[in-house]
């Protein structure tokens, strides 16, 4: 379903890594919030899964499968959109937010 959405590989050079391996390795560092260069091996190089994530993301890519599972989902069983909900954000606290004190302790 997905696979039309993609952008196609290019016709000379180098055959590109596995989409549907490049695809598991961008979920899964979205998934865990780990370091790119933390990504497990059977996912392929982590350059190559982030140079292609950022390059998909610049395309507009993932915007497109998004809208797209959307679509098939509401013509699939009408997709409740009150319960539809995905955030983006991160928010990094304060140490302060965690309890640490606010005031520099004096040094004695």
């Amino acid at each position: 379903m997905i696979e039309p959405l993609l952008p196609p590989a290019a016709e000379t050079g180098r055959p590109r890594e596995d989409d549907r391996t490049i695809l598991n390795g961008i979920f899964w560092i979205l998934g865990t919030g780990a370091p790119w260069r933390d990504l497990p091996e059977r996912y392929g190089p982590w350059s190559t899964v982030y140079s292609r994530y950022w390059r998909w993301r610049k395309a507009g890519v993932f915007d497109a499968l998004l809208e797209a599972l959307q679509r098939e989902m509401e013509d699939r069983d009408g997709m409740d959109w009150e319960l539809v909900l995905y955030d983006g954000t991160h928010v990094r606290a304060h140490r302060a937010a965690a309890g640490a004190s606010r005031e520099k302790k004096a040094q004695g």
